[in-house]
């Protein structure tokens, strides 16, 4: 089988290291991000066609700054450095970085100065978008300045015959708009990636891994009737049939009448093995009292592992969890010890999996970004419906349910999304936008109904736009739209008498609300 074509990308805790990753893999290469501390050693034997050192908020020059095995620059790899990247690029092969008094942020006018692979078929003169505080101002050995802005006289290097790149402006964001090209250039010229990363080629190569890592071993899969967790199991069920076991648990927090649709779906349409396990009140019992978002988490994760470790009769003694985890997930949830980027949250099924757990782990789709993993599912044939389902998180609608869980609070949020989605649907938003939902505040407040006074709670609605989950802005619905959706929770369900409308982006406020 032939050899992943890869691009390494080192985190330096840039804010757009996921973005660089889908960049690069928007031109059919595997993007894989390590932790800076990674040695040359590890990156060697990952093969990668090119390594791209990220940008961060550090300085160079900072005792704790995060810094690059020296040792990287002599594997012949062709490497770019980015912003931070640029600057320890000099600072390890004997350039000058000089600490700016005034950080430059914002857009730029690039002026290309020099032939170079790097700026090949693009003009002289570019938009980009700076931030910075540090800049070069003196060149290693054997670099020259290929590009300058009005502040940076080497706003670009290049070391020709080492293949190593420096730009101190970022080519992976919107805001540079010829900047896909600039990676472009990189990817495919200098370190000449012919693009063989498609998602054929990841389902034939993942079908291959899931066989080897099982072999005639049993699988049980957690279900959920999302995206994830639906691709997975197909992916898994194409590797080993009848090996896998889906495990559909309710846990008392899930969306109006899933249970049924994941028996129609999966049991009669696709003909997988389905339990169906009412966990509801083990679930409910576990988090009562509880209103800490992480603890929330951490209890519903560690209760579904429970869950399985209990129905392993009915999979006949499973050796193999299978989980729909996806890239997002492993970023979010991980803080590298050392490494500037904080951790956000953790999901329940990454950080909330218990030390003790009796199971190894089948995740074929962590390496993909959602809209990947949408791909994978078109491709093996699973329905609309499924594939383009809005994402749903793990732990249901407890993080939807702000504060304390309980039955009635459910119900309230259950019957107000139910409006919501079928209101979305009815107006053609639903597969036009990433996410809308319904999440219920901790909040009670005056109302009037019918001439009387009522006293009861707030469903806030959030509808977003997203490419990867890994940011998404606030989508603006038409006014009737709104207004109809928001007549009908307030006169349906009951405990309901206010309406509001989430109007934050991410970041930095996140898709959920927990």
């Amino acid at each position: 089988m032939e050899t992943t074509e890869r691009i390494i990308i080192l985190d330096f805790g840039s804010q757009y290291t996921q973005v660089i990753a889908r960049r690069v893999r928007e031109f059919q290469v595997f993007s894989e991000i390590l932790p800076y501390t990674t040695s040359a050693k590890a990156i060697a034997e990952r093969q990668p066609k090119g390594i791209i050192l990220s940008g961060g908020p550090a300085s160079v020059y900072s005792p704790k700054a995060p810094q690059v095995d020296p040792e990287l620059f002599k594997l012949g790899i062709p490497v770019l450095g980015i912003c931070y990247g640029m600057q320890l690029i000099a600072k390890n092969l004997g350039g000058k970085v000089h600490k700016s008094t005034h950080r430059e942020y914002g857009r730029g006018t690039l002026t290309v100065k020099s032939t170079s692979k790097l700026f090949a078929k693009l003009p002289k003169k570019l938009e980009i978008w700076n931030s910075h505080g540090d800049k070069l101002i003196g060149a290693p050995k054997g670099f020259k300045a290929i590009a300058v802005t009005e502040n940076a006289p080497f706003a670009a290097i290049e070391h020709t015959n080492d293949h190593i790149y420096g730009i101190q402006f970022h080519p992976e964001v919107a805001h540079t708009p010829r900047g896909k090209e600039i990676l472009g250039n990189f990817i495919k010229g200098i370190c000449k990636c012919k693009g063989t990363w498609t998602t054929a080629s990841f389902i034939d190569r993942t079908v291959a891994e899931i066989r080897e890592q099982v072999g005639k071993s049993k699988v049980i899969l957690g279900l959920s009737g999302g995206v994830d967790s639906s691709v997975a199991a197909a992916l898994i069920h194409k590797a080993i049939g009848r090996q896998l076991t889906c495990i559909y648990v309710d846990n008392g927090m899930m969306r109006a009448n899933e249970t049924e649709s994941v028996k129609r779906i999966f049991a009669n349409g696709l003909g997988l093995k389905l339990v169906v396990v009412n966990a509801s009140k083990s679930f409910l019992s576990k988090l009562k009292g509880v209103t800490d978002p992480e603890k929330k988490r951490k209890i519903i994760g560690a209760e579904f592992i429970r869950v399985f470790e209990a129905a392993k009769k009915s999979a006949g003694k499973a050796e193999f969890l299978a989980q729909g985890t996806v890239y997002p997930d492993v970023i979010e949830s991980i803080s590298i010890d050392g490494n500037p980027a904080a951790m956000i949250k953790s999901h329940h099924n990454v950080g909330g999996l218990p030390k003790n757990m009796k199971f190894k782990l089948v995740e074929p789709l962590k390496q993909l970004f959602k809209d990947e993993v949408r791909q994978v599912g078109e491709a093996l044939g699973l329905p609309k419906e499924m594939v383009w389902r809005q994402p749903f998180p793990g732990p249901g609608l407890a993080v939807r349910c702000l504060g304390e869980i309980t039955e009635e609070k459910l119900r309230i949020l259950r019957e107000a999304d139910r409006i919501i989605v079928e209101e979305m649907k009815k107006s053609d938003w639903y597969y036009k936008v990433w996410q809308s939902f319904g999440v219920l505040l901790p909040v009670r407040s005056v109302g009037v109904m019918g001439d009387e006074r009522t006293y009861d709670y707030t469903i806030a609605m959030r509808c977003v736009n997203s490419q990867d989950a890994m940011t998404a802005d606030w989508t603006r619905l038409p006014h009737e739209l709104l207004a109809k959706i928001s007549n009908r929770v307030i006169n349906e369900v009951r405990g309901v008498n206010r309406m509001v409308l989430d109007i934050s982006s991410k970041p930095p406020a996140t898709i959920e609300w927990e």
